[in-house]
């Protein structure tokens, strides 16, 4: 009889379970899928908005239009990445008219980041589009399957949490 794993995949004898193997690796398998498609995905809605526009900026964009008006500092920290990449993105953003910048109200030094209501515009139609995409590719889905899914992906998002990665209580 074999001693149950642990939460590490761990037999109590310090083997690897090769159930828990099987599954982790059919996990990466299917995230890793996952996300090369959202970086297809986020790359072609980045060109809807504008045809210039690298994907980079599209997510912040979109992290700008959940927050509402966001300093740049909290913006990088939302995305994980530095300041001066996050700063580049919003320069070429304002440049396009799709952000702005103006006093933070509550410290005149610095900037909140807000859409412009051409960028809000942009996002809407790009955002609209997408969800209904979406829509259309889980409708066969049933809704317990849906709220199972929802509720998996919360769990794995809370796991990298606890690393240090930001909590997006927007979701």
């Amino acid at each position: 009889m074999s001693n149950p794993p642990d939460a590490a995949g761990e037999s109590a004898s310090g083997n690897a379970d090769p159930d828990v193997d099987t599954a982790l690796n059919a996990v990466e398998d299917q995230l890793s899928l996952l996300w090369r498609r959202g970086r297809s995905i986020s790359h072609q809605l980045s060109r809807e908005v504008h045809p210039d526009m690298e994907p980079a900026a599209y997510g912040l964009l979109s992290v700008i239009r959940k927050q509402g008006p966001i300093r740049l500092t909290e913006l990088a920290s939302c995305i994980g990445v530095g300041k001066p990449s996050v700063s580049r993105q919003i320069a070429f953003l304002e440049g396009l008219g799709l952000v702005s910048k103006e006093a933070d109200p509550l410290d005149g030094r610095a900037q909140s980041i807000r859409l412009t209501p051409e960028g809000e515009k942009r996002m809407h139609d790009v955002q609209d589009a997408r969800r209904e995409v979406f829509r259309e590719r889980l409708s066969e889905w049933p809704a317990e399957d849906l709220q199972a899914l929802a509720t998996y992906m919360a769990k794995l998002n809370a796991t990298y949490e606890r690393d240090g990665f930001p909590r997006d209580d927007s979701a």
